[in-house]
């Protein structure tokens, strides 16, 4: 895991999304993959790549799409758990998912004045 000693911020003339809880930025909006994803709190989005967060262990954890390889990700700023990595897809259809960041709609906003 790289320990950030610093939030990185996205451009402020791109829709990004933030931690609800300390506004910290976590994604610029041409990152999301998907809006169609489930997570323990409901609805999730999978992004390509996120910004300001830490990533715990990888632990095996059966998802409603089979068995996955899975690191718990929390906001570096105010260490609030948003969701997690697909550090590994078992099933050959699930691939697409690996490296790639689930966050629950639960604890992110959209930012920068859009809707």
């Amino acid at each position: 895991m790289v320990k950030k000693t610093f939030q990185a911020y996205l451009p402020d003339c791109h829709r990004t999304y933030s931690c609800i809880h300390c506004r910290a930025h976590l994604a610029n909006h041409d990152e999301l993959i998907s809006k169609s994803f489930q997570g323990s709190q409901g609805r999730a989005y999978l992004f390509n790549s996120v910004v300001n967060v830490g990533c715990g262990p990888a632990e095996e954890r059966v998802l409603l799409t089979g068995l996955h390889a899975v690191a718990d990700i929390y906001c570096e700023c105010c260490k609030t758990t948003l969701g997690w990595k697909y550090e590994h897809a078992f099933e050959s259809s699930q691939k697409y998912k690996e490296g790639k960041f689930i966050i629950e709609l639960a604890h992110m906003i959209k930012d920068n004045g859009w809707s």
